[in-house]
């Protein structure tokens, strides 16, 4: 998979080279076309997991997206009540993924998505602890994690 990406990346800068613009527009055009010629290919030379991956992707791109405008909108309905109400704690998650970056990557969904932020990662790195600024129902908090972020960086990644 990364030596697709790397040749989708080197056709993206070929486009670039023959239109004689570096723009990131044009170089994300340039992309698109290469991953196109790729999949026009992908029976031939074998690539077809590489699609589903970048497909996977997208997905995982969207979810955060999703999350983080979710988050925010909560956050700020908390903000601008009248009298805050929060049952503000620290979740242990106990981790399926193992490799270090995808715990880096989840971690830094986490963080990145407002009203929760990943603390520290016990020495085992199995539990990941979670400062959340309203947890009223901990289980349900750490659900929603696995069967959002963790499970799509999985999906990606394995």
């Amino acid at each position: 998979m990364t030596g697709l990406f790397l040749i989708n990346i080197l056709l993206a800068l070929a486009w670039g080279a023959v239109s004689g613009s570096f723009s990131e527009i044009n170089l994300i055009f340039g992309f698109i076309l290469g991953f196109g010629a790729l999949y026009l290919i992908r029976e031939q030379v074998g690539t077809a997991g590489y699609f589903e991956k970048i497909v996977k992707g997208f997905g995982l791109a969207f979810l955060f997206v999703s999350e983080l405008v979710l988050s925010a909108w909560r956050v700020a309905t908390i903000v601008l009540r009248p009298r805050i109400e929060l049952q503000p704690g620290i979740i242990a998650l106990p981790l399926t993924v193992d490799r270090d970056f995808e715990i880096t990557m989840l971690a830094n969904l986490i963080t990145l998505t407002p009203g929760t932020l990943s603390v520290d990662v016990s020495d085992d790195r199995k539990v990941l602890y979670v400062h959340c600024i309203d947890v009223p129902d901990p289980q349900a908090t750490i659900d929603d994690i696995k069967n959002g972020f963790e499970r799509k960086i999985l999906e990606v990644f394995r």
